[in-house]
């Protein structure tokens, strides 16, 4: 069934017809398949988001699961849904922050990333939850500070207003961090939210 599941990941042509079978795959015993059915249905539902939609509460569900890689699944699945349609994702949009300080360094950086991908369309989201990523520049996780700074990037782009009061701390990061990937990440956010911030004014 796994193997099934990675064919049907590569031949796209067939997705929409195959949704509802992946997505009853959400009940299945092996957490490992219900993890691969979700990382589908997110991908799925970046291109299909309307098929998707009656499915997005079941996938939500799965915020509070007690095994690390559902909830890093359930992460991915809801950025890349999202990013095509916030609408869907907007009920559980406050229960995601839960996993900003999960215990699971995978489920952390999976939250940066879905939060990447639903700002990507819908940064006004993050109006209000700027500090959240500030607090992700010093996790302890070196994947995680490394991941942390593209939301800033992301939303420089966007709303620079949103994130222009944080380029001390990321300037400092971009001199300071241990790690070279941490401090180039840096440095390409600082430089992104510089850039739009001068076309605003």
């Amino acid at each position: 069934m796994y193997r099934e599941l990675g064919q049907l990941t590569k031949d796209k042509t067939i997705w929409k017809q195959n949704i509802p079978y992946v997505a009853s795959l959400l009940k299945n015993q092996s957490p490992k398949i219900t993890a691969k059915a979700m990382w589908l249905l997110g991908e799925m539902g970046l291109i299909y988001p309307q098929e998707i939609a009656p499915y997005t509460k079941e996938i939500a569900s799965f915020i509070v699961s007690e095994n690390d890689l559902l909830r890093e699944r359930t992460t991915n699945a809801l950025g890349r849904i999202g990013r095509a349609d916030y609408k869907l994702i907007a009920p559980y949009f406050k229960e995601l922050f839960t996993l900003a300080g999960d215990k699971s360094s995978n489920v952390r950086l999976s939250f940066i990333w879905a939060s990447e991908n639903i700002a990507t369309n819908t940064p006004e989201a993050y109006k209000n939850h700027i500090s959240v990523f500030e607090k992700l520049l010093d996790d302890e996780n070196i994947r995680v500070r490394m991941e942390a700074p593209e939301m800033f990037r992301v939303l420089g782009k966007r709303k620079p207003e949103y994130v222009s009061h944080c380029l001390d701390k990321l300037n400092t990061l971009s001199k300071n961090d241990v790690d070279r990937v941490v401090r180039i990440h840096a440095k390409g956010a600082i430089k992104v939210i510089s850039t739009y911030s001068s076309i605003l004014v």
